[in-house]
């Protein structure tokens, strides 16, 4: 799900960073007005060193790449900083190993981030109306990972119908990872739910 340095048009870059920013700054508003944010660090600090080290196993896929991501789990339990969280694990990633592109650091963190935000809404929703931590978990986990996919295809199909092939391939590639992540999710989520539940972030 990271698109590298040139490959996108200059268009659909300007565009990345600026949902990116607008992004940042109005999460920044949302938890500056949070008396408690200095409760977030420990586990923003853990989310965001462990979505770092997931996402450098890769699977290239030629500008692009499949991989964990781990963004529905972070959504549940940092709710939307987990946006902020991939932001910085973007960062590192791009000027520490040279994973992913500097250029297209707003388009891939919005391809991460906006998925973890839709799904942290679900979950909390879903939460209060009763359903199955686990259940929800399951499917907000594999949830995130496909809608990043369906994003990253929709800006390769813009670049052009060179990119059809491509987004294609991102597809299937990104079928087993829905399953994979969602198991994972679930099984997270369900134990943290039962262990320390003031971890997640459905207070919010």
């Amino acid at each position: 799900m990271h698109i590298s340095d040139g490959v996108l048009s200059a268009p659909i870059i300007a565009a990345g960073w600026a949902i990116t920013i607008v992004f940042l700054l109005l999460i920044f508003r949302l938890k500056m007005s949070n008396a408690n944010i200095a409760e977030e660090i420990p586990k923003f600090s853990i989310m965001t060193a462990a979505f770092f080290v997931v996402s450098l196993i890769h699977l290239p896929l030629g500008p692009t790449s499949a991989h964990p991501m781990l963004n529905g789990l972070m959504g549940i339990v940092l709710g939307p900083i987990a946006y902020i969280s991939m932001f910085i694990g973007l960062i590192l990633q791009a000027f520490i190993f040279q994973h992913g592109g500097i250029t297209t650091l707003g388009i891939n963190a919005a391809l991460l981030g906006i998925p973890s935000i839709i799904v942290y809404y679900i979950f909390k929703r879903g939460y209060k109306d009763g359903v199955s931590v686990k259940i929800l978990g399951l499917v907000c986990g594999g949830l995130a990972i496909g809608l990043s996919a369906l994003f990253t295809v929709m800006v390769l199909i813009l670049m052009g119908s060179e990119f059809f092939g491509l987004a294609k391939v991102t597809v299937v590639a990104h079928l087993p990872l829905i399953l994979i992540e969602g198991i994972l999710t679930g099984s997270v989520v369900l134990y943290i739910a039962k262990v320390k539940p003031e971890l997640l972030s459905i207070k919010l």
